[in-house]
């Protein structure tokens, strides 16, 4: 007897185990239901956690783009507030024809210098953002030199800038096509009016007042020689600032509110120069020429050197110089060291 129940318990036992019970159909169906809502419920909540996860990458994203937007503007704001700023020419304001003098000249040109390079530091970012090759373009427009620095390569850009920037600065129309001028007798006052008007005005505001204007054609012009149209495309991906200026019309963006600014001060030079009696001209020298402290001064401040030691030449020029009389306003240029031409 003692066996037999032992029998039954191990046989129960392995039922158990196994779960051989004598279950229904019905009761199969609904066990089977219940696993495949367990199932369910763990998708359901993988997916839930899934979700939170891709929630919370998102709102970091939103809130890194949010940041970076403000910065934007926060640069933006700068940028405006920059090329807003009148500068040093305040002190121009109350001048007259008759007190016109050289000095007044230089701070004008230093103030488009200024402006220049500005923009040239800008151009160098937007090719380091498009991931052009910088040391090949500066080579490419200045070929054939060895520079002491590195960061002196952004001369040749300069040069390139104000070569295209000031070519027909010696003709009063600035070579623009079909441009027409006062009378002879009215050329030096008509310039002095338009340097004193555009000098306090802000740049944006006198494109879209007066977009027929002689300065709005030389904005076109000038943009469109110095910005070549695959330069515009690698940098932003489209051609649109080109486009407007084409059509005659002046883009909001930074990229061309910087240009604007820098047209306007070399535009505000070339009226200055006519406003002289005889008008200034402009000058710059050759690859090759003999440094002269008369018309020259170098741009790099570490070019010093004895005279004594060797003789200096010119690599390149780098910003025009300026005859205004007997005045002398040094052009800038950058220098063959022999040191570094060994």
């Amino acid at each position: 007897m003692i066996v037999s129940e032992l029998k039954k318990l191990s046989e129960l036992k392995r039922c158990y185990v196994k779960r051989q019970f004598d279950i229904s159909p019905e009761t199969t169906m609904v066990l089977a239901e219940i696993e495949e809502q367990k199932s369910l419920v763990k998708t359901y909540v993988i997916m839930r956690k899934k979700m939170e996860l891709q929630q919370k990458v998102k709102d970091f994203e939103i809130a890194s783009l949010k940041q970076k937007l403000e910065s934007l503007n926060n640069q933006n704001r700068l940028t405006e507030k920059r090329l807003n700023q009148s500068g040093p020419l305040y002190v121009l304001d109350n001048l007259h024809l008759s007190g016109l003098s050289p000095n007044h000249f230089v701070t004008v040109l230093r103030h488009a210098v200024k402006s220049i390079r500005s923009f040239v530091r800008l151009l160098i970012d937007e090719m380091k953002s498009a991931d052009w090759d910088v040391d090949a373009a500066a080579s490419a427009i200045e070929p054939g030199v060895v520079y002491g620095r590195p960061d002196h390569k952004c001369f040749a850009f300069e040069s390139f800038v104000c070569r295209e920037m000031f070519d027909g600065f010696q003709f009063p129309d600035f070579s623009l096509p079909n441009e027409s001028l006062p009378e002879r007798r009215r050329l030096r006052q008509v310039f002095f009016e338009w340097f004193m008007e555009l000098k306090s005005s802000k740049v944006k505001d006198h494109l879209a007042q007066k977009p027929r204007s002689t300065f709005a054609k030389f904005c076109r012009v000038k943009y469109s020689r110095l910005i070549h149209p695959r330069m515009e495309m690698a940098f932003f991906g489209n051609t649109s600032d080109r486009n407007l200026v084409s059509a005659g019309e002046f883009p909001e963006t930074t990229f061309f509110a910087q240009f604007a600014e820098m047209a306007k001060r070399v535009w505000l030079l070339h009226c200055l120069a006519f406003s002289f009696q005889p008008e200034g001209t402009i000058f710059q020298v050759s690859k090759g020429s003999r440094f002269s402290e008369v018309y020259m001064e170098t741009i790099a401040e570490e070019e010093a050197f004895n005279t004594t030691e060797y003789d200096p030449r010119v690599a390149f020029t780098v910003v025009p110089g300026f005859k205004l009389g007997k005045t002398v306003v040094q052009c800038q240029v950058y220098l063959l060291n022999n040191s570094r031409s060994r």
